[in-house]
């Protein structure tokens, strides 16, 4: 299991949107943090800059790995539109 931390960025998006949203993102972050290598279909390697992107509905999580200290470094949380920016 992957130590899940939260950029200040991705932290203030949270805390703006609806608790249910909210609530289903941080669900999918947790079960992605169990196994982050596991084949999933929501979760692509991002072109053009490190790190990778789960898609939870219309939101996208954009997150980075460090597999030797098995932390999951949630940078960005944001609409489909903004949050590649």
């Amino acid at each position: 299991m992957f130590t899940v931390r939260f950029s200040r960025d991705a932290i203030r998006a949270l805390t703006r949107m609806p608790r249910n949203r909210a609530a289903s993102i941080r669900r999918k972050i947790d079960q992605l943090a169990q196994d982050p290598h596991a084949a999933n279909a929501n979760v692509m390697k991002l072109a053009g800059r490190e790190g990778f992107r789960l898609r939870v509905g219309d939101w996208r999580v954009i997150y980075e790995l460090d597999n030797e200290q098995r932390i999951l470094s949630v940078l960005v949380i944001g609409p489909r539109g903004s949050a590649y920016r």
